[in-house]
């Protein structure tokens, strides 16, 4: 037979720990691309938010193994 799948707190925030650390960097080279002077309002509001997101994510992988 086979076991469900079940999605774990870890994996949940080790995703969400790629996707804050891949927008950072993602902002952060698009502006360097672009040429880009001034560091714009929303742009320090997105890093922040991808920074904060993957903080918040090392606290949900700590959780461990149980079910999300």
């Amino acid at each position: 037979m086979y076991s469900d799948w079940i999605i774990t707190k870890r994996q949940v925030g080790i995703a969400l720990l790629l996707a804050g650390v891949l927008g950072a960097v993602g902002i952060l080279l698009l502006d360097a691309l672009r040429g880009g002077g001034d560091f714009g309002p929303s742009q320090k509001l997105a890093v922040v938010a991808c920074v904060a997101l993957a903080i918040f994510s090392l606290t949900i992988i700590a959780l461990g193994d149980r079910p999300a």
